[in-house]
């Protein structure tokens, strides 16, 4: 009887379907993939891809990177319902009001948001990307969402350029506290502490490696440290633990990790591939509108 694992693999197959997981996904997702990655390597990866059709294992607004990438591809969601709150984390009205009091700014949206944001921006980043991104910008000013502790971050390594922030945040990476960590450096000295940037700037402060979630599994991966406490959603442990199974990786807190990415499931990767719904459907204007600062974040971060 075959699995499910080798079912999924079958259909997709079949029906001509990449399946792009992010590291956030269980490891069991993770593990019948095509591609996994963070938010930019999958988003360049859907641009490359053969398959007509691309089934993304990740939030909403992942899957609308793809289709704003590929509007020739049809972009199935394993979960509809899974959602980033950060994505929305910016009012519309106030990106036309920095607009209007600052005439030389650049509006540079992290891709954790929404094709709606990314339509009103001037470019897009991630935060494997950022800073090269914005120190490529002709602008000085830069008003930067909706990540407020990402925004900081690049600007503590762009001091040259001045920073409007925005209120936007990750509840997995602020719930992430300085104490805890702490604690953990106590229980654990001999590892060194990888951070996300979306990490407030305490945590941040106590970090051996600040990176985004493929360049702390990298950074694992390359050192000769044997042990890491790992500031970031636990989703990322499944690669970190494939690459290195004779390193030791710890948590800071139990809750790490992100109630959105957990609702994909093998059952519905499966489900989804044989109905091929849910569809990811983007309205043309708004896809023709945030293809910009997309393509451009790509260019710019060559």
């Amino acid at each position: 009887m075959e699995t499910i694992a080798e079912e999924i693999k079958q259909l997709a197959k079949e029906k001509d379907v990449v399946i792009l997981a992010h590291y956030y996904v269980d490891g069991e997702v993770q593990a019948i993939a095509d591609y996994v990655g963070d938010s930019y390597y999958l988003s360049k990866i859907a641009t490359e891809v053969k398959q007509k059709n691309i089934l993304f294992c990740g939030v909403t607004f992942m899957g609308e990177s793809a289709k704003i990438l590929n509007p020739e591809k049809k972009v199935i969601m394993a979960d509809e319902l899974a959602d980033c709150p950060m994505a929305h984390m910016v009012d519309l009205d106030k990106i036309e009001e920095v607009r209007k009091q600052y005439k030389d700014v650049a509006v540079v949206c992290y891709v954790n948001s929404t094709a709606e944001i990314k339509a009103k921006s001037d470019v897009c980043v991630t935060s494997s990307n950022a800073i090269r991104v914005v120190k490529a910008l002709e602008n000085k000013r830069i008003f930067f969402i909706p990540d407020n502790n990402l925004g900081r971050y690049v600007a503590s390594k762009v001091p040259e350029k001045e920073f409007i922030f925005h209120d936007g945040f990750c509840h997995v990476h602020t719930s992430i506290t300085k104490e805890q960590v702490e604690a953990a450096k106590k229980l654990y000295p001999a590892s060194l502490v990888l951070a996300h940037p979306e990490c407030t700037e305490d945590v941040l402060a106590l970090a051996d490696f600040i990176g985004s979630t493929s360049e702390i599994i990298d950074y694992a991966t390359r050192s000769e440290n044997e042990n890491f406490i790992i500031c970031t959603e636990m989703g990322v442990f499944y690669e970190l633990m494939q690459k290195n199974p004779q390193k030791k990786f710890y948590s800071v807190g139990h809750r790490q990790f992100c109630p959105n990415m957990k609702r994909i499931t093998l059952e519905k990767v499966k489900n989804a591939l044989l109905t091929m719904q849910p569809e990811l459907v983007l309205d043309e204007e708004i896809r023709k509108k945030s293809f910009l600062p997309l393509s451009k974040m790509l260019e710019l971060a060559r």
